[in-house]
């Protein structure tokens, strides 16, 4: 995996929230959720067009249309 990010870059990233009081921290660890959602849905929408899911769905049809899928 590449590296994104310096060292020096995190560790300063990784020094800055530790100095974050509770309220702060609380907001951060909010939005910093809201983030990683919107981007894992980006990643899933990219995926999904691209056919990189087809396969997925292609044996989940197969279990459905063999009877091995029960409600949840």
């Amino acid at each position: 995996m590449a590296m994104l990010v310096s060292p020096h870059d995190q560790a300063r990233t990784e020094r800055s929230i530790a100095a974050l009081n509770t309220k702060e921290l609380k907001a951060f660890t909010k939005w910093f959720a809201a983030y990683q959602a919107e981007v894992w849905d980006m990643q899933i929408e990219a995926d999904a067009k691209a056919g990189r899911l087809d396969k997925f769905a292609e044996q989940a049809l197969a279990e459905l249309h063999a009877g091995r899928v029960r409600p949840l």
